[in-house]
């Protein structure tokens, strides 16, 4: 019945947008990204992309407000209560610690959609099987992180182990590093992992892990990647390599990585936004969990650490540093 009646809620509030747009008023959609940087921004770049191919174009039939936190839930809580208060006709709300708060805040009034949400289910966006009572659907973000164990084996033979550093606060950042220490024993490594609470606190955490590990790998953590210039000095001063989580880091420097394209989430969650907007309510959408992934490395950084890509793999990897 609470389902139901959230359901009818939705198409209330939906079919009430639609009428104003049919009026010749463009719908209201604010995007609340957590934070500045590479893969957070493909996302948004997506989402737009995504909502033009369904026919909604910036400057004709929706306006678009981007507001960013800068990593500060502060900030993230005033971005939302800020869209909620001017009775936006839909948020997209990107990333995990952003969507929690943007879904808290709407409370069922405005329909959210979030992006680059690891785990729904976890963040209590979603129950066990995926549905929920709220009005919100979006896209799950998930690592191959299976792929990325076999690919941090196949060039580092005799690594050891991993080393983690994330934010304990960010509940995405908890449920990958659980993953990794199921899967890790797999692949022959042993998870070495500091955690911390701001970003303040990465550069006093880096001495300590990088001498524990033979290499680091990347989590979706949204505090440690806007550090992650601090993060590739560290590593290179002891000499090991850092894994991405996904091809914008790569690109800044990072070895390698098995990651997914975040344009491609985006366009996902754009879609799912077109379809609210056209009527559909938006938890009787489930969330959408991105599939696609691919091998990146930066030959430049490989060669500067002496890893040498097996002959085997050769021609599954995308060299990032030679764009």
């Amino acid at each position: 019945m609470k389902k139901t009646l959230a359901i009818i809620l939705t198409l209330v509030l939906c079919l009430g947008a639609l009428t104003v747009s049919a009026q010749g008023a463009p719908f209201r959609i604010g995007i609340a990204q957590f934070a500045v940087h590479g893969s957070l921004d493909n996302v948004r770049t997506g989402f737009l992309e995504g909502l033009k191919e369904a026919g909604f174009v910036e400057g004709d039939n929706i306006t678009i407000d981007i507001q960013n936190a800068q990593a500060d839930m502060g900030q993230a809580r005033a971005i939302a209560s800020a869209f909620v208060d001017n009775r936006y006709d839909l948020i997209c709300a990107i990333a995990t610690p952003m969507a929690v708060v943007s879904v808290n805040t709407a409370d069922g009034k405005i329909p959210v959609v979030y992006s680059a949400v690891t785990s729904p289910v976890q963040a209590g966006l979603a129950d066990e099987n995926g549905e929920t009572d709220q009005n919100t659907t979006g896209t799950s973000d998930q690592p191959p992180i299976d792929r990325q164990l076999a690919l941090i084996r196949a060039l580092q033979p005799e690594a050891k182990t991993v080393g983690l550093l994330y934010t304990v606060g960010e509940v995405n950042s908890q449920v990958l590093a659980q993953q990794y220490k199921n899967l890790a024993p797999q692949y022959g490594f042993t998870i070495v992992e500091a955690t911390v609470t701001s970003g303040s606190e990465i550069a006093l955490a880096l001495p300590g892990i990088v001498k524990q590990a033979d290499c680091l790998s990347m989590l979706l953590d949204n505090t440690v990647v806007q550090y992650l210039d601090l993060v590739l000095d560290a590593a290179d001063g002891a000499g090991i390599p850092v894994y991405g989580s996904e091809v914008e880091q790569v690109a800044k420097g990072c070895a390698a990585a098995a990651g997914i394209d975040y344009i491609a989430v985006g366009r996902d969650t754009g879609r799912l936004a077109a379809r609210i907007l056209k009527g559909e309510a938006a938890s009787a959408l489930p969330y959408v969990t991105a599939t696609a992934a691919d091998l990146y490395i930066n030959s430049k950084t490989l060669a500067r650490l002496n890893i040498t890509v097996p002959d085997e793999l050769a021609l599954q990897v995308i060299d990032i540093s030679a764009k």
